[in-house]
């Protein structure tokens, strides 16, 4: 099966901010963007988007644009819940409570967030329930830690090097499960 894991463009959030859930908007212009994403998919897909708008807006121009078989938000699809330090910047989290998640965020939630455990076990789940075999592509407009979270799982590589993996804004990337 070949999946287009797609990450939304850049957000109107400034650099430094901690941001997972917090429905934030895309940063305009987008359209050059968009169309470059456009050249990189296939004419014909089942789509499946995080329902956060800057997963959507992307994903609707998807549809609008190439033959989508079907198309489906789902919440599994999120990005990380950063809990208490949602749309702060990173710089201003104490070191006490920074620290220890940065040495261990495999396992360490974020204070009334998530680790990255949570994380990857709602996308493998996600996987399970809607990803089977098919002849058609499948598009999955998301964030850098679901996608991270795929390829780990993809690759069979350990969580705690889920960011060797780079994974920039408006980024393409083409696997075969």
């Amino acid at each position: 099966m070949e999946i287009y894991l797609v990450r939304h463009t850049e957000t109107v959030c400034e650099k430094g901010i901690c941001y997972g859930q917090t429905d934030v908007n895309l940063a305009e212009p987008f359209d050059a963007v968009f169309e470059k994403i456009l050249s990189k998919l296939p004419s014909e897909a089942i789509l499946f988007s995080s329902p956060l708008k800057r997963c959507v807006i992307l994903a609707k121009h998807i549809q609008k644009n190439i033959k989508i078989v079907s198309y489906e938000e789902d919440e599994r699809l999120k990005e990380m819940n950063f809990g208490d330090w949602e749309m702060r910047k990173w710089d201003d989290i104490p070191p006490e409570q920074l620290n220890p998640w940065m040495e261990d965020f495999v396992t360490i939630p974020v204070s009334n967030g998530e680790s990255f455990t949570v994380l990857h076990q709602r996308v493998i789940h996600f996987l399970s329930d809607k990803l089977s075999e098919s002849e058609i592509p499948v598009i999955i407009v998301a964030h850098a830690g679901v996608i991270r979270s795929i390829l780990c799982h993809h690759t069979s590589t350990a969580l705690k090097d889920a960011f060797n993996s780079k994974v920039d804004f408006g980024e393409v990337i083409r696997i075969k499960l």
